[in-house]
């Protein structure tokens, strides 16, 4: 197998990037020139130009090491499994926070959306799917769209289906991810319900369930609208991430917080008790 040049690696972070060789120059304090003589391999970049380049092309850190192996040069970024002694500080802590946010669902996945960690809360909502669907590892896309898993109780499945391809079609262009992008493949094949779905309607929504008359709610966001046992629950999410990593495994981890759309939701979590 022919290993791609440290110089064909950056020509194409660059042009998926799309920025030219120029650009890149003014903001890697360079000359067009010498990033040229670089991707034309006639030029070797220093470690500490392939760092700078990989960080104005926003690589990720996994593949910072790869462009630093291609040129030559040992990888600066360890990859540590999470379970690892050196990552006890970092699992405590976002058991801290998972738990801190209940009985709000929250979770941490890694970069192919395999659960590293999740809280009450998403257990709440998994109640039901069948047992195979919840043999690890779990997969957080896999158990959203998978017609026998949360789908069929997602009443706006059509527009949150959208929402995630979308956002792994962005994922992937980011990264060069091969089984990111068979989750994708496998996903985005899943069948839909043959029938039309319910629309929320002009940005408002009223949650399910007999005690659950109220106004209805603008919404900032998209929201999830997800059934659980007999009610529409309405939440919001929101993704973060660390910052500046240095640890492929601490880079590629995200934490995801469903915060209620609506009073109703509110409540309802709240009368489920601790």
């Amino acid at each position: 197998m022919t290993t791609a040049s440290v110089g064909a690696l950056l020509r194409t972070w660059r042009e998926r990037r799309g920025i030219s060789q120029l650009e890149l120059a003014g903001r890697a304090d360079s000359s067009s020139r010498h990033i040229s003589f670089v991707e034309n391999g006639r030029s070797r970049p220093s470690e500490e130009m392939v760092l700078r380049l990989a960080d104005h092309l926003d690589v990720p850190v996994r593949e910072r090491n790869a462009l630093l192996l291609a040129a030559g040069y040992a990888p600066r970024y360890a990859h540590t499994p999470l379970d690892a002694p050196a990552m006890g500080a970092l699992r405590a802590g976002m058991e801290q926070l998972l738990t801190g946010y209940e009985p709000y669902p929250a979770l941490v996945v890694d970069g192919t959306y395999t659960v590293v960690a999740a809280n009450r809360g998403i257990a709440m909502l998994l109640e039901g799917v069948p047992e195979d669907l919840l043999e690890p590892p779990l997969n957080a896309m896999r158990l959203t769209l998978h017609p026998r898993g949360l789908a069929p109780r997602i009443r706006n499945l059509r527009q949150w289906r959208g929402h995630l391809l979308t956002q792994m079609e962005r994922q992937i262009a980011l990264a060069r991810s091969e089984p990111l992008r068979a989750l994708y493949e496998e996903v985005a094949a899943y069948p839909l319900p043959p029938e039309p779905e319910p629309e929320p309607g002009s940005g408002t929504h009223r949650p399910g369930g007999p005690d659950d008359a109220q106004a209805p709610v603008p919404y900032i966001a998209l929201p999830l609208l997800i059934e659980h046992d007999g009610h529409v629950l309405s939440f919001v999410s929101s993704i973060s991430t660390f910052n500046t990593p240095l640890d492929v495994t601490v880079a590629e981890l995200a934490i995801e917080t469903f915060l209620p759309a609506d009073p109703a939701t509110v409540k309802y979590l709240r009368s489920l008790g601790p």
